[in-house]
């Protein structure tokens, strides 16, 4: 498999040990955290639930959703250091205004979706954890204003990365649950262990569905676009910024597999239905122990403080781009005024929404993650028609696995979306 242009490998052989490693870390930042935020507490909930009702097989489709992750958001990164603008700046350029509105709007209503879905985890960990629940939500929401509004690029960044360092709590939360660990590696190779019934396979289907789109999800291929071209990095570092991305995507799907070993070894072998993130935390204590389960609440807080920012950003940045605005971490209120007041509307919409009584926040996820799955084909086409031209990338034109490979991707996810569907709305 070619994973990298000739250009880039000729560059990378050219520079010494240490001063490539200093390279590397002057771009390392925006893969990684579009990555890691795939893991918000929407996502925690989508692979717990994943876990707790398909076991050890749904990891078959996780390795696989691994690669076309490092594929595509390589080609957002490659795009945006070749050309030196953003996606959503350029579909709107070459696909025009009417493409831009449609995609923004799918975009914003998954986007407040999944932010929703954040703050009421925040909320519900907060009690779980024996934390005034309504106070940690606004504090943890004001420090999020205030962190993205006064603050600047680099803090942004460095506190995102701080937060990655959190998902270590889901490794704990799975080896303390003492899962059939040769079970669980050999169905990352084929899918094993199980009756595959028709009833398994159609939720199969539609939870297979939906971890492919809270891994890949339409904001992140935006958002890492958007976020390397706000840290001004350098076309000449193009070898270290798609060596990042391969490893922001394993290191995604790494944590994500130990999610779901955790609810896997606990819940799904011992039959336990399951329907949220949060009732996973508390579900794997008996089988776990208090340990894993306050420390898998402690990751979906962690998830849901990373996911508001990090997506409500993304809509930022898009809306910014696609609608020909200014938008940057690095610039004050007056300058990046819609960039900031559309961030901050969203972190309220999605409380007024989280706190109504009643509101089913499993079907939110559902409904959240299909808009992702159905959008992302469209996306993927705008990406490979950018990154394929020639007139755009010069050298740095996708090589032909990472081209087929997402096709072929784009296909199957399109073709899996109808049946999704279909087996949603007329209950087949």
């Amino acid at each position: 498999m070619n994973w990298f242009s000739s250009s880039s490998l000729r560059r990378i052989k050219t520079l010494p040990g240490v001063h490539s490693l200093l390279l590397f870390f002057s771009v390392f930042g925006p893969a990684t955290i579009t990555a890691m935020a795939d893991n918000d507490a929407s996502g925690v909930a989508t692979y717990s639930v994943a876990g707790a009702t398909l076991g050890y097989p749904i990891l078959f489709l996780l390795l696989i959703i691994t690669v076309l992750l490092a594929v595509t958001q390589e080609m957002g990164m490659r795009l945006t250091l070749v050309t030196r603008r953003g996606l959503a700046d350029l579909i709107r350029e070459k696909f025009g205004v009417k493409v831009a509105v449609l995609i923004f709007l799918a975009l914003i209503v998954a986007n407040l979706g999944t932010i929703t879905v954040d703050v009421a985890a925040i909320k519900t960990t907060g009690s779980m954890l024996n934390i005034p629940a309504i106070p940690l939500m606004l504090v943890l929401l004001v420090f999020s204003f205030l962190m993205v509004t006064k603050g600047n690029y680099k803090l942004t960044q460095g506190l995102m990365l701080l937060s990655s360092l959190f998902y270590l709590a889901y490794v704990i939360s799975a080896i303390k649950a003492k899962p059939d660990w040769g079970l669980a590696l050999s169905n990352l190779a084929f899918p094993h262990g199980v009756t595959f019934s028709p009833a398994y396979l159609k939720n199969y289907l539609l939870i297979g569905m939906g971890v492919l789109g809270t891994t890949i999800t339409p904001w992140g291929q935006f958002f890492i676009s958007s976020f390397s071209f706000d840290k001004k990095m350098e076309s000449g570092k193009i070898f270290f910024s798609q060596l990042e991305t391969y490893i922001g995507a394993f290191l995604t799907d790494f944590f994500s597999f130990f999610m779901i070993v955790a609810t896997a070894a606990t819940l799904f072998v011992n039959n336990i239905p399951l329907v949220s993130g949060e009732q996973a935390a508390k579900a794997i204590e008996p089988f776990a122990g208090q340990l894993a389960g306050t420390l898998f609440a402690l990751g979906i807080l962690n998830a849901g403080f990373m996911g508001l920012i990090v997506v409500s950003l993304s809509t930022a940045y898009a809306f910014s781009e696609f609608f020909g605005l200014q938008g940057s971490l690095d610039s004050n209120f007056k300058q990046s005024k819609m960039f900031y007041l559309l961030f901050g509307f969203q972190l309220f919409i999605a409380t007024i929404i989280a706190v109504i009584p009643g509101v089913s926040l499993f079907n939110l996820v559902i409904i959240t993650q299909i808009i992702n799955a159905v959008t992302l084909p469209l996306i993927f086409y705008y990406l490979l028609k950018l990154t394929d031209s020639k007139n755009l990338m010069r050298e740095y034109v996708n090589t032909s696995f990472q081209k087929w490979f997402t096709i072929i991707g784009s296909v199957v996810i399109f073709i899996a979306s109808l049946a999704t569907l279909a087996a949603t709305f007329f209950k087949l």
